[in-house]
């Protein structure tokens, strides 16, 4: 089943993200690294916002939602651990509860995204990798400011043999 594919890439990049969130300090999640640039907490609020916002009423209603205030994803904190976790959780809620309940004959019907019409699977396509860029970047900042007891999330520098012998981050994999 299609849907099960993409709930599952859902399920990998909220995976990758809490994980990375583990290992830094409460501080660090509102770590600013530039000018102009986003903490770790502020692209959280966005994922979990652009997430709630595309998912709730998905197949019904236009993606970005007249309560969504995007820009206030963005402000400036800091921010709780409990705010970032509140974010995140509220905004995967929704788009496991709205992704488990499509079936393949649902990948076809058209949604809106700001008044762009779009197949849902076109949707899960781009919404899948507007989440694994801001999953990726909460990574990177996560692994900068973590301490050198960082837990890699992948395949550790220099082990590729030893990994491909036990390939246990791969899809269907059984452990």
């Amino acid at each position: 089943m299609l849907s099960k594919d993409f709930l599952d890439e859902y399920h990998r990049y909220r995976a990758l993200g809490e994980k990375a969130m583990a290992q830094v300090s409460d501080d660090s999640l509102n770590r600013v690294p530039a000018p102009e640039a986003n903490s770790i907490a502020m692209i959280v609020r966005h994922i979990g916002g652009n997430l709630a916002s595309r998912f709730t009423d998905f197949l019904s209603s236009d993606g970005e939602k007249p309560w969504r205030n995007r820009d206030d994803e963005f402000a400036d904190g800091p921010f709780t651990r409990a705010h970032v976790d509140e974010s995140w959780k509220k905004g995967w809620d929704v788009v496991e509860r709205e992704v488990a309940g499509l079936t393949d004959a649902d990948l076809e019907k058209k949604v809106k995204i700001r008044g762009t019409e779009l197949t849902v699977h076109e949707a899960l396509c781009r919404s899948i990798a507007h989440t694994a860029m801001h999953v990726g970047q909460i990574i990177l900042l996560a692994r900068m400011y973590a301490t050198s007891d960082w837990q890699t999330l992948s395949i550790p520098k220099g082990r590729s043999k030893e990994y491909n012998q036990n390939p246990v981050l791969e899809k269907g994999h059984v452990r």
